[in-house]
């Protein structure tokens, strides 16, 4: 997960990274401190790339860039929904949103805590535990302890669709 860093003001996350998944491509480009911390919640084997590297295949690789342009603009629909359902989205629909396909592509089976998307949503862990109650009542998801899986991805997009409006 990304979070805001400690020590200045409050704590928050912002983003959780599935498995396979790359980041910090924005951090590489720009010659400034970065301002955020990464915190692995659970085991976690990472790969580095070396910013010369990353810097050369940036400047010598169109199929690289290309790859860059792709992600970032991910990053960037992620950041807006986020952006737009803080301001004006109900409860329900941040936590489905946090589910979805634009957070978590490939995998339907979160392991995170309620606590975790608590902190992703920046709702609590027993605003977001009544929320998923209700989904799993729905059959959109299933729950067990610190884990979360989507099982009907089209009844979880009626759903963010339906609370849209909200």
């Amino acid at each position: 997960m990304l979070h805001s860093p400690k020590g200045r003001g409050r704590h928050a996350a912002f983003l959780g990274v599935p498995v396979g998944e790359w980041f910090g491509e924005g951090s590489a480009m720009k010659p400034e401190p970065r301002r955020d911390h990464v915190v692995a919640l659970r085991e976690t084997r990472l790969l580095c790339l070396p910013l010369p590297l990353f810097a050369g295949l940036r400047d010598s690789s169109l199929a690289f860039n290309q790859f860059l342009v792709q992600h970032m603009n991910l990053r960037l629909g992620q950041a807006m929904a986020i952006i737009e359902a803080g301001r004006m989205r109900s409860t329900e629909h941040r936590v489905a949103l946090y589910l979805s396909r634009l957070f978590w592509r490939s995998t339907r089976r979160l392991n995170l805590t309620q606590e975790e998307i608590g902190q992703l949503c920046g709702l609590s862990r027993q605003t977001v535990n009544r929320v998923l109650r209700t989904l799993e009542a729905s059959g959109i998801v299933s729950l067990a302890f610190g884990r979360v899986a989507i099982v009907d991805d089209d009844a979880l997009a009626a759903h963010l669709k339906a609370t849209a409006g909200d």
